[in-house]
């Protein structure tokens, strides 16, 4: 499995969504089908190469596919795009914490 030496599927996660954009392309189809250039917009500085092995590494995951009307999320897709929200939070919590430490810093306070 790629992305881990162990053999452990999370860590195989880890290292498909840790790649460039990926976690952007998630979020960007998760609304409704995006075209190739559709989504390459929404992603902004995203170049076209990239976007291309991001695409193709989250079909061969089985988090998007590709249909008609463009590129959407699968059903595995959709449950791994709720997994965002508890993250979200996880992370603004773990933002002040380094904002008030930073705030404790300046002001001579030891950590």
């Amino acid at each position: 499995m790629r992305g881990s030496q162990t053999g452990r599927p999370i860590m195989a996660l880890l290292d498909l969504l840790g790649r460039r954009w990926a976690l952007r392309v998630i979020w960007e189809l998760r609304d409704a089908p995006l075209s190739f250039r559709e989504t390459q917009a929404r992603c902004g500085a995203i170049s076209s190469s990239v976007l291309n092995d991001r695409l193709s590494e989250l079909r061969a995951a089985g988090i998007v596919e590709a249909g008609d009307e463009g590129y959407r999320l699968t059903g595995e897709g959709r449950k791994l795009l709720a997994l965002y929200p508890p993250l979200d939070a996880w992370a603004e919590r773990w933002a002040e914490r380094e904002r008030d430490r930073a705030r404790g810093d300046r002001l001579g306070w030891v950590s």
